[in-house]
């Protein structure tokens, strides 16, 4: 299994309940995995805990076959090859499209940078919008530049937190379709969270149902919804 996560056991400092309780899953290479669940169940918790955000109390985590956390080993969040696509999609607002995505791209020469910065506005169809800034664009497009900034740096992992909650209904079916069509192009694999089920029919290729941070089902999509 390319990630594999093995009873996290995790409590925010001032609950006096555990938010995850023994949460497992795995995910295979290439494959698009959903954290489905109510608010405040564990859900965003989950990809904090693999970006490094977070620390659990227990468990272990393991990607590409490298752990990156257990009771021995902590490796810091910026060498996990983790890329994580924001709620807010954290933008920067006085940054042009392409600045936003040339930031993460340290230890490149600028030739380089350049050249990744065009392959990811190519990936996410914004090769008109470089020079434009947030503020000019549509949500959709936000969101394009998000998971652009998050893949330029080749990460072996992209983490999304509830990826379609900033966008109007009557958007989200289109917007789905071209998520999962940049998932597919760029071979990446993939987990997002979401409340909505219909988020996971579009685009996951396997569910892990959390409640109340446990997690009661996990499987492929096509045997659980």
């Amino acid at each position: 299994m390319f990630i594999e996560i093995q009873g996290l056991n995790f409590r925010y400092r001032n609950s006096k309940t555990e938010t995850l309780k023994a949460v497992s899953f795995d995910v295979e290479k290439g494959e698009t995995l959903s954290i489905l669940g109510e608010s405040g169940g564990g859900k965003s918790t989950v990809l904090r805990l693999i970006a490094g955000l977070e620390t659990p109390s227990t468990g272990k985590i393991v990607i590409d076959s490298r752990t990156i956390y257990d009771s021995k080993t902590f490796i810091l969040p910026e060498k996990r090859g983790v890329g994580m696509v924001f709620q807010d999609y954290a933008l920067f607002p006085h940054m042009t499209v392409e600045e936003n995505i040339k930031f993460g791209l340290n230890g490149y020469k600028r030739k380089e940078k350049d050249i990744r910065v065009r392959e990811m506005l190519e990936l996410t169809d914004l090769q008109d919008f470089g020079h434009r800034y947030p503020n000019e664009l549509s949500g959709g497009q936000q969101q394009r530049v998000a998971i652009a900034r998050a893949l330029a740096p080749k990460p072996s992992v992209l983490l999304m937190d509830e990826p379609f909650s900033n966008l109007d209904a009557h958007l989200k079916s289109k917007i789905r379709e071209e998520l999962k069509a940049i998932l597919n192009k760029a071979g990446i694999t993939a987990i997002f969270v979401t409340h909505d089920i219909e988020d996971v029919k579009y685009i996951a290729d396997k569910v892990v149902i959390l409640k109340e941070g446990l997690v009661i089902k996990c499987g492929k999509v096509e045997e659980i919804v």
